[in-house]
């Protein structure tokens, strides 16, 4: 296949192992790729996805293949491609994939226009990117998509940005909303995934440690209590009312990251939003202060900021750690260039939680196809009967029975004559 920009076709052995391992925790996702197969629901569709390339995503791109999918894979981000996982995809399962890890801006860039040049006419998203692009630059790719998915919280951000804005040149489903991705994927996948990419890639004791969270959404909660289990002492900064009362309620310390800046070991920021951590806090920091993010974009520490302040830069001083040393001497590290270090320097999500999000960013693709003549251009929510197929996959495969309602309680429960 020459249709594809991936590192080495030779590391496909090693991918394929990969994506097998994963496929054996993904039993929700092996169900939808029977029942697409037997549906041929997408057939002769051609599909887009800027996702990040991982064993989890392969099986996501196999399941979408088997139902007729003609699908292109580009990136999501410079550092969360596992390089043999997209060798595999090519040599092994015939899926183009642009793709590699480490890649520049400009790289990045040509590969999402190569992702364009498909001609989708279902898009899916990590970040908004992809549709960004064609809403941007492609109206006349625009005007053929049947809808896409969406799966982080900043890409939803943007998307419903373009909604108000009237930007908005088809529908899109907004799988980061949906329960049985965000209580799942972002709490326990973003939790445990971030503390392993932080662990992998500083050796870093997280026992005793004071650790700032910024941000209590989700994935945020999820972090604040991975690492409050390991024994940290967790710090969340936010600017929401409500979550910042829950994170007090949750048993966590509440400040403002000015207060946290000079007592910080580590810093997280899982917030969707630009400049979470700045010039004045890393001013402020401790010697040896480690930062990273495990949002989306590299936009959340503000690193052209900590560039300007510091006196000198070294790169890698270890595997994905930067060091900048401030005019006091002091020095702060930042993890995998600032970008996602769950992904940038590990493996992401566990394949068990993916299960869940992968199947129901499949299923909403099919509900958008058939349901094609019926949408707008806006964000819809997953349906709820999607929910809770997932849900009850999960459950079965978890070997859990849970109990169902009565007639007379069904009843009871639609009713509103009965009080006291």
């Amino acid at each position: 296949m020459t249709n594809c920009d991936i590192k080495d076709k030779n590391l496909a052995p090693a991918g394929k192992r990969r994506i097998e391992w994963a496929e054996r925790d993904m039993p929700v996702l092996s169900l939808v790729k029977e029942k697409f197969s037997k549906s041929q629901i997408l057939s002769g569709k051609k599909m887009s996805a800027c996702l990040h390339i991982t064993a989890e995503t392969a099986n996501l791109a196999r399941a979408l293949k088997a139902g007729g999918a003609d699908i292109v894979l580009c990136a999501s981000n410079p550092l969360s491609t596992q390089d043999d996982v997209a060798a595999s995809l090519v040599v092994d399962y015939g899926i183009p994939v642009y793709a590699i890890k480490g890649e520049d801006n400009k790289t990045y860039y040509r590969h999402l226009i190569a992702a364009v040049e498909h001609s989708p006419v279902v898009t899916m998203d990590d970040g908004c990117d992809l549709v960004s692009a064609i809403s941007a630059k492609h109206p006349e790719i625009a005007k053929q998509i049947i809808g896409s998915m969406e799966e982080t919280t900043t890409g939803v951000i943007r998307l419903k940005a373009m909604e108000r804005d009237g930007a908005l040149k088809f529908p899109v489903f907004a799988v980061n909303d949906a329960q049985t991705k965000n209580l799942f994927d972002n709490r326990y996948g973003t939790g445990q995934s971030t503390v392993d990419g932080i662990i992998r890639a500083t050796d870093f004791l997280i026992a005793g440690k004071n650790i700032v969270v910024a941000g209590y959404g989700w994935c945020g909660k999820g972090f604040a209590m991975r690492c409050k289990g390991m024994g940290a002492n967790v710090i969340v900064c936010e600017i929401n009312p409500v979550k910042a009362i829950e994170a007090a309620m949750d048993g966590f310390r509440v400040m403002t990251m000015a207060e946290a800046a000079p007592i910080g070991d580590l810093f997280c920021t899982l917030t969707g939003d630009m400049h979470v951590l700045r010039p004045e806090h890393f001013s402020e920091m401790k010697n040896g202060a480690i930062i990273c993010n495990s949002g989306h974009f590299d936009i959340e520490i503000d690193i052209k900021g900590l560039k300007k302040i510091a006196k000198e830069e070294k790169k890698n001083v270890r595997n994905f750690v930067d060091q900048f040393i401030l005019p006091s001497g002091r020095s702060i590290f930042l993890l995998a260039e600032g970008r996602l270090v769950n992904l940038g320097a590990a493996e992401g999500h566990p394949a068990s939680v993916m299960d869940m999000s992968f199947s129901t960013q499949a299923l909403a693709t099919e509900y958008a196809i058939i349901n094609a003549d019926k949408l707008k251009h806006k964000v819809y929510d997953v349906p709820q009967e999607i929910e809770d197929w997932v849900a009850t996959a999960k459950l079965k495969s978890m070997g859990i029975t849970i109990d169902k309602l009565t007639p007379e309680q069904v009843k009871y429960l639609a009713s509103w004559q009965e009080g006291t």
